[in-house]
Formats: C-alpha cells, sequence, structure tokens
C-alpha cells in the first residue's frame, strides 16, 4: 500500500471519527435543529399518566403540563419526552417543542429524578413506590456510571483530535504519535459508549415493569430506549480501529 494512501485513509477516518464525535458532544445542548436531534437516551412518559390512573383508580389532573417554555424541575408539569446528552438534557411536550436544562460538564444521566422534579408531590409519591426496585428509579447508580462514561468520551475525542492532526505531517515521530493516540481514542471510545450502552439497557427495565396487577397487570407506561449519540460514538470507534491500521503501517515503514 503506498505511503499516501495510507496517510490519507487514515487521516479520512479520523476526521469522520472526530466529526461524529463532535455530534455526540453537541446532543441536547439546546432545541435547535441538530442538537434536538441527538441524544444519549430518551424517556417517553406519555403512557404514564393512564397507567398511573389504571393503578390508583382515581382521576389524573395537572401531571403533564403543556406549556413548553416553563422551567424544568420545578413540579411544572411532567412533559412527554426527555431527551439526554452529555451536557444536559431537554423536555419535549410533542415531538419538537421543549425546553432544556442548564449546560454542566458531565451532565448525570438520571431520568426519573428528570421526571420526579416535573410531578406534583402527590403524584411523585406514588412513582416512588412503584419504580423503587428498578435501575431506572436507582439515580446514584446512573449519575455515576454516566460521568464515568463521559469523560471516557472527552479524552477519546481529545486523542482522536491529536491523531487527525499528527498524521499529516510526514514525520516518523508525528506518525507514531498519530498511531498511539488513534489506538487511544479507539480504547477510551469503546469504554465511553460501551458504559452508556450498559446503562440504557439496564434502565430498559421500566419499559416491562408491572405497576399494578389490577386489570390483568398495567406496564408503568414509561419507556427508556437508546438515543442514537450511542450509535454515533460506536462508528467513531470502529472509525478510530479501522485508522489504526493505515497510521500503524505509515509509522513503520515511513523513512524520512
Amino acid at each position: 500500500m503506498r505511503g499516501e494512501y495510507c496517510v490519507g485513509g487514515a487521516s479520512f477516518l479520523s476526521f469522520v471519527a472526530l466529526l461524529l464525535l463532535i455530534f455526540v458532544h453537541v446532543g441536547q445542548i439546546s432545541t435547535s435543529l441538530v442538537p434536538h436531534g441527538i441524544a444519549m437516551a430518551k424517556v417517553n412518559t406519555s403512557g404514564f399518566g393512564q397507567a398511573l390512573n389504571e393503578s390508583i383508580l382515581n382521576p389524573i389532573g395537572g401531571l403533564y403540563t403543556t406549556n413548553y417554555t416553563s422551567p424544568l424541575g420545578e413540579q411544572n408539569g411532567l412533559r412527554q419526552f426527555y431527551d439526554f446528552g452529555l451536557y444536559s438534557y431537554c423536555a419535549y411536550v410533542n415531538s419538537s417543542a421543549g425546553t432544556c436544562t442548564n449546560r454542566t460538564v458531565a451532565y448525570n444521566f438520571e431520568p426519573y429524578a428528570a421526571m420526579k422534579s416535573d410531578m406534583l408531590a402527590n403524584y411523585s409519591q406514588y412513582s416512588d413506590s412503584m419504580f423503587v426496585n428498578t435501575t431506572f428509579f436507582n439515580s446514584a447508580y446512573l449519575a455515576y456510571n454516566s460521568r464515568v462514561a463521559y469523560y471516557f468520551l472527552l479524552i477519546g475525542t481529545i486523542f482522536a483530535t491529536i491523531a487527525l492532526f499528527t498524521g499529516v505531517a510526514k514525520r516518523a515521530l508525528l506518525f507514531f504519535i498519530s498511531t498511539a493516540s488513534s489506538i487511544m481514542a479507539a480504547l477510551f471510545i469503546l469504554i465511553g459508549a460501551a458504559i452508556w450502552t450498559s446503562i440504557v439497557k439496564k434502565s430498559e427495565d421500566i419499559n416491562t415493569l408491572e405497576i399494578t396487577q389490577l386489570n390483568g397487570g398495567v406496564l408503568s407506561g414509561v419507556t427508556v430506549s437508546y438515543g442514537n449519540g450511542i450509535y454515533l460514538a460506536w462508528a467513531a470507534f470502529a472509525c478510530l480501529a479501522a485508522a489504526t491500521v493505515p497510521y500503524m503501517v505509515s509509522c513503520c515503514t515511513f523513512r524520512g
């Protein structure tokens, strides 16, 4: 394989990986077009009201809000959809209208805490008892692991950037740095994506939770699913892993 093809192919793969990681990082930092479309995890609460009604056998009023501009976390009413990113989460009253929390580095993934902070206390006391034995309810576990995953993704992004910019110069030392950086980037992104995949998968236990045995059993009405940000992170890992081969070939064969 010609040296310039190796360098060009590796640089292209590193560029694609870095672009994907940038998209991962901007997910849910605002409700504008691109951030709105990217999330690490999604929570759909649209069926919770009906499930709660069937469980407690009382009319449900004031559980949801239709005012998408009302601040989050102030018991102003539950939203239909909660989308979580690395720096904040956004909640939506429909597919497009919503608002976001303040941005924070390594934002905690705490889906139940987000829900509870929007509900009136008389409803959250029911959900506490219903969800208590689920991973979805375990905010401490999910928050800790999402913070750890964030730093793996961040460090992986930094290594990917180093790999891209050091791999374009025709110097043996820089080829070595780009090879090592690509390997480290792939490893860190792998771990970060795997942690996020794991915690979202475990949170899906809420999807099949029966909150009452009445009427043949009533599911919670809350569903958790993977966001496309996780798939982007896995794609970035694949690109970085593939880039290590041409980087390594360039590093081992370059004479200059």
